[in-house]
């Protein structure tokens, strides 16, 4: 599973070893897509293909694609409206899973205050579910504020995501048809961005808890 899985900033594709005077972790590497904003790409579970949001072709924020693990043949597959992120194939391929605003408002939200610095954004985002082309859409998890960074485990039966529905962002679990949904984790502070083990018994995530009291009113006043 983690062998098959990429997470890519502005999507380059790269095997581990060392053949560049100027790069000495990677190899072979090659670039797959040429001009817009593309990010958060995954492999399916076959290794053929990559899912992605990017934004490119006249749309003013984030759209889901897919295309070959070559970078050839690249399709949109979500409807154009509102903004969506954190795609994922089902294991099977017949389906997919991302998040998106669209039900919130057809238009982009708008681009979160970075007077403090960079921040991300916490766009009101739902969790759906669809064919591989992008029909046959369901939401499997909708609530007030963010849901996203969804994944499906190996065995196609759970899905963790990322919420801030009781006041904090903490972890999700919920089978893989949006129902029995409890919360995971219960410390201050961010938690996410989850996977699940080949063996689907467990989850590796990243978190920042915070302890200090000022750390905590600041994370609080980002929130």
């Amino acid at each position: 599973m983690f062998l098959k899985l990429l997470l890519i900033f502005a999507c380059i594709f790269a095997q581990i070893g060392s053949n560049s005077d100027r790069e000495e972790h990677l190899s072979n590497i090659r670039q797959l897509t040429f001009g817009g904003e593309n990010a958060e790409a995954y492999f399916s579970e076959d290794g053929t293909e990559l899912i992605f949001q990017s934004t490119r072709d006249g749309y003013p924020c984030d759209q889901i694609f897919r295309m070959n693990s070559d970078g050839s043949d690249v399709r949109k597959i979500t409807n154009g409206k509102g903004r969506t992120t954190c795609a994922y194939f089902y294991p099977d391929k017949k389906r997919i899973l991302y998040s998106s605003t669209h039900q919130e408002s057809p238009s982009c939200p708008a681009a979160p205050d970075r007077s403090r610095g960079y921040v991300w954004g916490l766009y009101p985002y739902d969790i759906y579910t669809a064919d591989r082309d992008g029909t046959n859409v369901q939401v499997l998890s909708a609530s007030p504020g963010y849901d996203a960074e969804a994944t499906i485990s190996p065995d196609g039966k759970q899905i963790v995501f990322t919420s801030d529905r009781d006041g904090d962002l903490e972890l999700y679990a919920m089978d893989s048809n949006g129902k029995n949904v409890r919360r995971l984790t219960h410390s201050p502070g961010y938690d996410g961005g989850a996977f699940f083990s080949a063996d689907s018994k467990k989850i590796v995530w990243r978190a920042r808890h915070l302890s200090d009291q000022q750390e905590q009113k600041d994370y609080k006043d980002l929130l």
